[in-house]
């Protein structure tokens, strides 16, 4: 039994750091890359389609996305998309491809974006915190159900304390690589 709870505790803290790796990469660095555009969806004929779905994006340079997009009466309203996203990006079309310059980053912009990662780590951090809470009171209630000893109890906690603190240090060596890239000019 404590196995499983330690077991689902750790599948449910890994989720969790692959969710912030995800909610990261939506966070713009100096550099250009094709998951900056995931988020985005395009009025496809009525249906609120994925950007990837509609064209192909690529990227040719560090400060450059370009898209070529699949049906070519639908460039104008990718653009329309790009533009109503909230990344202040600002696509040029040519007819056949769009090309979207990425503006380096201000200084203060670094800051700002350092603070929502940090925002978003700390995030992650609260989820395996409730997550170790919830596995605790789990051994309470085997030990109250008179299930395992007390002895298995506090190693059970110990053991728990343990995942989390290496899932902890995950999340902070994701942040300060995180950091760094917005950081780096």
């Amino acid at each position: 039994m404590i196995d499983e709870i330690i077991q689902d505790a750790q599948e449910r803290m890994a989720k969790s750091i692959e969710s912030l790796k995800i909610s990261l990469n939506k966070i713009r660095t100096g550099r250009a890359h094709a998951s900056l555009l995931d988020n985005i969806t395009v009025d496809y004929y009525g249906m609120a389609t994925p950007l990837s779905q509609v064209g192909n994006i690529s990227v040719p340079d560090a400060r450059n996305l370009s898209i070529t997009v699949f049906d070519k009466g639908m460039i104008s309203a990718v653009e329309k998309a790009i533009m109503k996203s909230d990344l202040g990006l600002n696509p040029q079309s040519n007819g056949t491809l769009i090309r979207i310059p990425l503006p380096p980053l201000t200084e203060e912009r670094r800051k700002d974006l350092v603070k929502v990662v940090r925002g978003e780590a700390e995030g992650g951090k609260v989820a395996i915190r409730n997550i170790r809470r919830d596995a605790n009171s789990d051994f309470k209630s085997l030990l109250k159900e008179k299930d395992i000893s007390e002895d298995d109890h506090h190693q059970a906690e110990d053991g728990i304390q343990k995942i989390t603190d290496v899932f902890v240090k995950q999340i902070d060596e994701v942040l300060a690589k995180k950091e760094a890239e917005l950081m780096e000019i």
